[in-house]
């Protein structure tokens, strides 16, 4: 079996080593392919950190499911090469290429209508959580997601107020990021509705575009060390963007 020509050009896909946040899960339960979920057209990075795409992804898909959570819930967010998963059978590039080293990034934004009609453009941005550099074990936010079959776990702080987000998952792939411009941008939002009697108001927040600069050192780096490895020579990385919020 191999996939079709007509298939690439429905999905917009070319054979490459790029992914797609494509499902969330809520507690070890999986919500399905795209419920809930904003996600790009094709699995092309952004590489213009300008560019309004740098939100949620260039348009899409974009479901009309609001996915309930609660503080505290365990979040999987799965990657995939494309829409479903791999591209075709045996794809080594699935869920991304074992070469696209760097962080895994979660973002809310706290949106005033319903979330699958709020736009996502004009949004103030939240950090909760990130997945950087481990100088002890020289791995990557990318590495453990690939460790976990291309799921990405994470908690929903305990004191987000109720309400309905936006949330924001994105990988930063690093492997050419030491030429302007080269680093490579992977991002999908999905569509929540927080419970619970939480009161967080965030005292500052991140605009997309607006939060990261091309020459910002998590962006513009060469994470290749003497040996060729992408180890850093075990320093730490500065992971684009504000501190994870604490509650």
């Amino acid at each position: 079996m191999k996939i079709s020509l007509l298939s690439l050009i429905t999905y917009g896909l070319a054979v490459d080593a790029h992914a797609i946040f494509q499902k969330l899960s809520v507690n070890g339960k999986d919500n399905g392919q795209l419920t809930g979920i904003r996600a790009p057209g094709n699995n092309n990075p952004v590489q213009d950190v300008s560019s309004s795409n740098m939100a949620c992804g260039a348009s899409g898909t974009k479901s009309q499911t609001v996915i309930n959570v609660a503080p505290g819930d365990r979040l999987g967010a799965f990657w995939g090469h494309v829409i479903g998963g791999p591209q075709f059978p045996n794809d080594q590039d699935n869920p991304i290429a074992k070469s696209h080293k760097g962080p895994v990034i979660a973002y809310l934004a706290k949106v005033n209508d319903n979330a699958a009609s709020a736009s996502s453009t004009g949004q103030q941005w939240f950090k909760i959580w990130q997945d950087g550099f481990e100088t002890s074990s020289r791995k990557w936010g990318v590495d453990n997601m690939l460790q976990n079959n291309g799921w990405t776990y994470f908690n929903l702080p305990n004191c987000i107020a109720p309400g309905q987000y936006l949330l924001r998952v994105e990988i930063i792939a690093l492997h050419s990021a030491k030429n302007s411009g080269q680093a490579q941008f992977y991002q999908s939002c999905a569509q929540i509705n927080v419970s619970g009697s939480g009161s967080y108001t965030p005292s500052s927040t991140v605009s997309f575009p607006g939060a990261y600069k091309s020459n910002d050192p998590g962006i513009l780096i060469n994470i290749y060390g003497k040996l060729g490895q992408p180890d850093m020579d075990g320093k730490p990385y500065t992971v684009p963007g504000p501190a994870p919020i604490t509650c």
